[in-house]
């Protein structure tokens, strides 16, 4: 189920809102964007997923979002939608109309605002490594970009497997991302998760798992995701899911002790900070 759109400071129903078969968004994955967890039609973290939209258009080279008329088309959407007990509100900017070729255009970006219900992820995950490589030193590395291309071919290499997120290693062997979350392990009784060197997104979820939590960030090599006593993905929608698979490597405990204690944590204190 979806809920009304705002497109460019109008709040439309679904059929009406459209944007141009020209713009670059579409054509040529030229736009960043952000999901945000909503609660009872109340936004989670928005000035933080707000904010890393715009770092992530700015690194892409766009204008810099108005975050003000954005996060006033997030409350509109929400109050004019169905009030589920858990959505996603999807953020889209992108450069705007332009020609068929990867020049841009100059008649400005594009945003749009969209909402729909959100079902809970089942409460431990199984995960798919994957055989492509995350280049962490590419120019989109740590940018929330629209070309998701490759996300998807990934997720559906792991779902054939069974799986419910793909895995990325970095061209340097270590471990980087999935396709949406953020990893964090338990090395040796050590909460851990790869830098953002390792060209992962700089998810809002893990930020805040990191301060709450705890937890050591550095390199941590792929073959380590085999051997980890607990791992667990963060992400918006997830906010922290056990992993019991690492493809057919059935992990000690999910959740172990550790995965436990930080899902109650990040329970609790999101809770009590709808915007910490």
């Amino acid at each position: 189920m979806t809920g009304k759109v705002w497109v460019n400071g109008r709040l439309l129903d679904p059929e009406q809102a459209t944007v141009s078969v020209f713009d670059h968004g579409m054509l040529v994955g030229d736009g960043v964007f952000e999901t945000v967890k909503a609660t009872g039609g109340e936004p989670f973290a928005l000035t933080r997923h707000l904010r890393r939209l715009t770092r992530s258009a700015t690194g892409l080279g766009l204008p810099a979002p108005d975050e003000d008329a954005l996060a006033q088309g997030v409350l509109e959407v929400l109050a004019a939608s169905p009030r589920w007990p858990l959505a996603r509100v999807r953020i889209t900017y992108t450069s705007g109309v332009g020609p068929l070729g990867s020049d841009r255009g100059d008649q400005g970006p594009t945003a749009v605002v969209a909402v729909g219900e959100q079902r809970p992820f089942p409460p431990t995950g199984k995960v798919v490594v994957v055989p492509w490589a995350r280049n962490e030193h590419g120019a989109l590395a740590g940018l929330k970009t629209t070309s998701y291309a490759e996300n998807a071919l990934a997720l559906a290499h792991a779902k054939q497997r069974g799986g419910g997120e793909a895995i990325f290693g970095n061209l340097a062997g270590n471990l980087c991302e999935g396709t949406g979350t953020n990893v964090f392990l338990v090395l040796d009784g050590r909460l851990v998760t790869p830098t953002l060197e390792s060209g992962c997104l700089a998810g809002v979820t893990r930020a805040l798992t990191l301060e709450w939590c705890g937890g050591e960030e550095r390199d941590v090599p792929l073959s380590d995701l085999y051997r980890a006593e607990e791992a667990f993905l963060t992400s918006t929608t997830r906010d922290i899911q056990p992993i019991a698979f690492v493809d057919d490597t059935a992990l000690p405990a999910a959740p172990g002790p550790i995965t436990a204690k930080a899902m109650e944590q990040f329970a609790a204190r999101s809770a009590e900070l709808m915007d910490p």
